[in-house]
């Protein structure tokens, strides 16, 4: 299969190395400065494109989507920063008629990870003495703060448990590809879950089977749908 690859920085270049493995040819990448206002994305150039991987920026993601979306290319998202303009990209897939994967983060470690955060807080629920807080970092070149995978973690833990306020916090420091940690606290104990990355390969892995997954579907998916199903 052919795949292009929208948004060439370092996770662009890591997706394009390690794509063969996963079937595909790479025939169209795009960096930002090819791609200004989306007009890279023409049906002559992506004539033949399976599928596309969205690594860009906050401020390009939507019109990204757009432009593949009319043009029928299913696509997998791993941009964060955008959740305001998710039911505009929502009405573009639609319209379109592709399938596109989104998730704040591709790691298989994190999307288990998230399982477990959610059941942490489910169970407590009954238990208001403890408290709750989110924390993460990561390097000091990433855009936005607190991480899209942060918020995806307290998003979680509020629909298990509504009740129970969440302080969320985040760092930037650093070369560091993330750190997410979850606890509760009371008197008694502490309970602290972490997930830590070595690499930002597993991020462009869980891209790439996305992207060989979502090929010939239609509609909104996330990446947990991918990996365990509906």
């Amino acid at each position: 299969m052919n795949l292009a690859i929208v948004g060439y920085g370092k996770m662009g270049h890591l997706v394009e190395e390690l794509a063969p493995q996963y079937g595909f040819s790479v025939p169209v990448t795009l960096d930002i400065e090819e791609n200004p206002g989306g007009s890279g994305i023409t049906a002559e150039r992506f004539r033949g494109i399976d599928v596309a991987v969205e690594f860009s920026t906050p401020s390009t993601v939507v019109q990204n989507v757009e432009r593949l979306a009319s043009l029928g290319i299913h696509t997998v998202v791993g941009t964060t920063g955008w959740m305001e303009h998710a039911a505009r990209v929502r009405a573009a897939v639609e319209q379109g008629g592709i399938g596109l994967v989104w998730s704040p983060n591709f790691s298989i470690g994190v999307n288990v990870f998230m399982h477990l955060v959610a059941e942490a807080s489910r169970r407590l629920a009954p238990f208001p003495e403890y408290g709750a807080w989110a924390w993460e970092i990561h390097h000091s070149t990433k855009k936005d703060a607190p991480s899209g995978t942060l918020l995806k973690l307290v998003e979680e833990m509020r629909k298990a448990d509504p009740q129970r306020p969440v302080d969320a916090s985040a760092s930037r420091a650093g070369a560091h590809p993330g750190t997410h940690e979850i606890g509760f606290d009371s008197a008694a104990d502490t309970i602290t879950l972490r997930h830590t990355a070595r690499s930002r390969e597993g991020f462009a892995r869980g891209a790439l089977q996305a992207a060989r997954w979502v090929v010939g579907k239609k509609g909104w998916f996330e990446f947990r749908e991918v990996l365990f199903g509906s």
